[in-house]
C-alpha cells in the first residue's frame, strides 16, 4: 500500500473508511510487483494497481467486500483456461492480493487504522518507513498492522505475543535498510520455531540518486528524464556559468564544484546512478577513478570510442584495475541510434533499466526470455569498499 500513500494519506486525513488490496507474491511473468497495491473508499473511489488492468474489476469487488464486513481476505489470481469467464492474468503467472480493511474514520479507537494512518502519512511525507501484516496464523491477527521506522522502533502490534513483533520489527527494519519489500516467516513467539507465519513487509526509501556530471544539454534532457523514473537528480560541474537552476529547474541540486571532489564528499548506496557527461579528461579521470571504485549500481560516461579508450589508457596509467574498468558503461548508453539530447537522455535511461533488472537491450520481438523476471543479486562489493562513501480461487478470510 505504501507505493500509493499520498493519495491514502489524503484519505485518512479526511476520515474516509476504505479497503487495500496489495499483491504479496509473485510467480511468472505478472504485470506488477509485489507490494503495488489498489485500494477503494466506500464511495466506490478506487486509487492504485495491482495488474494493469487483468483482473482489477474483481479485485475492485473484493475491496468493496472487506469494506462491508470488516475480514481480511487473501485471493490468489492466475489463469484458468478451462473458464473463460474467471478473473484471471492474461501473462500466465500467478499473484496472491490481500485485501485489508481500514477504519480511517475511527483511529482514535482503532489501533491499526491508527498505525496504517501514521504509515501512510510518514511515506506520504517521503520518510523511510515498513509497514508489517500477517497473511496467516491465528485469527488475532487478522487486519494488525506494525510500523517500524529507520531507527528500528515500532508502532502498533500484530496483536500476538510481544516477542513476535519485537522479532517483525528487527526484519523490517532489515529490509527497510535495504529499501526491499518481501515476505517472511517467523514463530509465532518471535523465534524461527514452528509454527511459523508469514508476514508481509512493505517499505519505502528514500528515492535512488543519479547525479549527472557536466551541465550540458544532454543533462538538461537526462534530468528530465531521471526525474520522470522517479530518481534524485544532482547536477554537478565546475563552471558556474553552466550549473545554474536556471538551466536544470527540475534538478534537486545544483553542485557548483569539481566532480570528484564533490562524489569524494557524498555517501552513497548502492542504488546510486553517476553518468558522466562531461567527456574532458581533466573532469573525467579523477572522477571515474573514484566513482568505479564505489559500490554504485551504474557508472556511465560519454564520449566516442577514440574518447573512450583514451580514457581507459588514463584510468590504467591511475592504477584501475580490469575488472574496475569493466564496470564502466561507455559509450554511455543503449544503441538507440540517438541524436537529440532527449534521445541520448531516453538511451541512457535504457541501459541504466536493462542494468537495474539485468536486461538485455534487446528488441522484445523474437528473445525468448521472460518479459518480468526477478532482478540480479546485487554486484559483490570488495571487503574495504563496506559502509564507505565510496486464475481466480475462492476468497478466504485469514485464521
Amino acid at each position: 500500500m505504501l507505493d500509493i500513500a499520498r493519495e491514502l494519506s489524503r484519505w485518512c486525513a479526511r476520515g474516509r473508511d476504505f479497503a487495500v488490496a496489495t499483491v504479496v507474491a509473485a510467480d511468472g511473468s505478472v504485470p506488477r510487483p509485489p507490494g503495488a497495491a489498489l485500494a477503494v473508499d466506500t464511495d466506490g473511489t478506487a486509487t492504485g494497481s495491482v495488474s494493469g488492468g487483468c483482473v482489477e474489476a474483481a479485485v475492485y469487488e473484493l475491496c468493496h467486500q472487506a469494506l462491508s464486513t470488516g475480514e481480511t481476505l487473501l485471493e490468489r489470481f492466475g489463469s484458468d483456461e478451462s473458464d473463460p469467464f474467471a478473473a484471471g492474468l492474461a501473462c500466465g503467472g500467478t499473484i496472491d492480493v490481500l485485501v485489508t480493511p481500514v477504519r480511517a474514520g475511527t483511529p482514535g479507537t482503532d489501533r491499526a487504522a491508527a498505525t496504517f494512518t501514521a504509515a501512510l502519512t510518514a511515506a506520504a511525507r517521503g520518510e523511510p518507513v515498513a509497514i508489517v501484516r500477517s497473511l496467516d496464523g491465528p485469527g488475532s491477527l487478522r487486519g494488525q498492522a506494525l510500523l517500524v521506522r529507520t531507527d528500528g522502533s515500532h508502532r502498533g502490534s500484530l496483536g500476538g505475543d510481544d516477542r513476535l513483533d519485537r522479532a517483525a520489527a528487527r526484519e523490517a527494519h532489515a529490509l527497510l535498510t535495504a529499501g526491499r519489500t518481501a515476505t517472511v516467516r517467523i514463530g509465532a513467539d518471535g523465534t524461527r520455531c514452528e509454527p511459523a507465519i508469514t508476514l508481509l513487509i512493505e517499505t519505502t526509501a528514500r528515492p535512488a540518486r543519479m547525479v549527472v556530471f557536466g551541465a550540458i544539454d544532454f543533462a538538461a534532457a537526462l534530468v528530465r528524464v531521471g526525474t520522470f523514473l522517479g530518481y534524485h537528480l544532482t547536477v554537478c560541474d565546475a563552471r558556474s556559468v553552466f550549473a545554474t537552476r536556471e538551466r536544470f529547474p527540475q534538478a534537486d541540486e545544483v553542485v557548483v564544484d569539481w566532480p570528484h571532489r564533490y562524489l569524494d564528499s557524498q555517501r552513497l548506496d548502492a542504488r546510486a546512478v553517476l553518468c558522466v557527461l562531461t567527456h574532458d579528461a581533466k573532469f573525467d579521470v579523477p572522477l571515474l577513478e573514484r566513482a568505479l571504485r564505489l559500490p554504485v549500481a551504474y557508472v556511465g560516461a560519454m564520449g566516442s570510442r577514440r574518447t573512450h579508450h583514451e580514457r581507459l589508457r588514463r584510468l590504467r596509467e591511475a592504477g584501475l584495475t580490469e575488472p574496475e574498468l569493466a564496470r564502466l558503461r561507455s559509450p554511455i548508453g543503449l544503441d538507440l541510434g540517438a541524436r537529440t539530447p532527449e534521445e541520448t537522455a531516453l538511451s541512457i535511461a535504457s541501459e541504466i533499466v536493462a542494468e537495474r533488472h539485468g536486461g538485455t537491450g534487446l528488441p522484445l520481438t523474437g528473445t525468448r526470455n521472460p518479459i518480468h523476471r526477478d532482478p540480479p543479486p546485487p554486484r559483490s562489493r570488495r571487503p574495504d569498499d563496506a559502509g564507505t562513501s565510496r486464475g481466480r480461487g475462492r476468497a478466504r478470510a485469514f485464521g
